[in-house]
């Protein structure tokens, strides 16, 4: 039967139709023989082929370290990205509490306020209604304290009904219960116990101005505010304020990695502002996973002393786990990568020769990698010099 090779040449773009039978024919014709030696096509050595057995002089081999695998306890470490963010346990915006135009700003970007500092006075009707209110509240609860005091004297002489001395009774106390609210009002709205205790002994007070004031100690983060702007009770933001001597670091890890980050365990927070890394906890680990990054949120808390971190900056992280675990443990310098990614090792055969051996990598360690798959115990892998043996095999 007639046999046709097609053979494409990538350079020329020419398609050659060469018919073996003609070829035969042709070789019968000239020699009157086939020459099987010349006509058998040559089969190419593989790389993974040619790169087995690759073999070193002794000067070569004195140079290079071979390490023994053996079972090691190690602690793995986790290497992540994140982002800074202020401590949420010790941050908050301030709404202000009042509605009126801003009259002038007391704290600015950057001021350091105590719990009840004012930031910013404002100029409102709010102060006059709760300062009016709580001037008849402190009325009507004298009023009715003074009528229950005659009530039961009247009562103690037999003068006045039961019924009527327990209505006295409960019209005293609802009197005061409104000037306890009318007197938390005032406190809602930044009026100063001073002031408070002036209207209840009944002196005049001078126009007031409102105040929105810290809820917290910390430093003022955000100033949302400016002179003459007009305010809106409850849904005005003012200011941020947050204490910057702790921040979070909100991590991602990824995949198998999530299994080996844990509440409690300690934290190397890497940035190119600090020249040294900065010692965090992790805080808490998420419960869910995002679904459109596939990575487990970590939260970490960090000290800020030095005021490095800053919200919104880019940071390296790197978890170092609490349990202690065994496995086969190879140097940084053992682990290349070939063409297509994939990691490799050089094993140390008995013949004084080396070749590739593809494994699994695990967890990370201080100054190597966990091999999860592809080598096993007693078995010897080159360490320092496997960059030049990679590199030779191929000269």
């Amino acid at each position: 039967m007639k046999k046709t090779v097609v053979v494409r040449v990538a350079r020329s773009r020419v398609v050659m139709i060469l018919s073996i039978g003609a070829l035969t024919a042709c070789g019968d014709k000239s020699s009157g023989s086939t020459d099987r030696s010349k006509s058998a096509p040559s089969v190419p050595v593989s790389a993974a082929t040619a790169a087995s057995g690759f073999r070193v002089t002794d000067a070569q081999r004195a140079r290079l370290q071979i390490v023994t695998m053996a079972l090691t306890s190690f602690r793995p470490t986790v290497e992540a990205t994140g982002t800074v963010a202020f401590n949420g346990d010790r941050s908050t915006q301030v709404i202000s509490p009042i509605s009126g135009p801003v009259v002038r700003l007391v704290a600015l970007l950057g001021t350091h306020v105590t719990a009840g500092q004012t930031l910013a006075t404002v100029s409102s009707p709010d102060f006059a209604v709760a300062v009016a209110g709580y001037r008849k509240a402190e009325g009507a609860a004298r009023n009715a304290k003074r009528i229950l005091d005659r009530d039961e004297q009247l009562f103690a002489n037999d003068a006045l009904a039961r019924s009527d001395l327990d209505q006295a009774r409960t019209d005293a106390a609802s009197a005061l219960a409104d000037r306890d609210a009318a007197a938390q009002q005032l406190r809602s709205i930044g009026i100063d116990e001073t002031i408070i205790s002036a209207i209840h002994d009944g002196k005049l007070v001078p126009q007031l101005e409102g105040a929105i004031r810290a809820p917290i100690p910390g430093t003022v983060v955000e100033k949302l505010i400016n002179p003459g702007q007009l305010l809106q009770a409850g849904t005005t933001l003012a200011y941020s304020i947050a204490d910057l001597s702790t921040m979070w670091v909100m991590a991602s890890v990824y995949g198998s990695d999530v299994g080996t980050v844990r509440a409690g365990e300690l934290v190397d927070i890497l940035t190119d502002v600090s020249p040294f890394p900065i010692a965090g906890r992790v805080d808490f680990v998420a419960s869910i996973v995002d679904p459109g990054t596939r990575a487990t949120t970590v939260r970490i808390l960090v000290p800020n002393t030095q005021q490095f971190l800053k919200r919104d900056m880019f940071v390296r992280v790197r978890f170092h786990a609490i349990r202690e675990r065994m496995g086969l443990i190879v140097p940084a310098t053992s682990v290349l990568r070939d063409d297509d990614n994939l990691p490799f090792v050089f094993i140390a055969n008995t013949d004084r020769t080396f070749s590739r051996r593809h494994v699994t990598l695990g967890a990370a360690v201080e100054t190597g990698y966990e091999i999860v798959d592809g080598l096993k115990t007693g078995e010897h892998v080159l360490a320092n010099g496997a960059l030049f043996v990679q590199f030779a095999e191929h000269q």
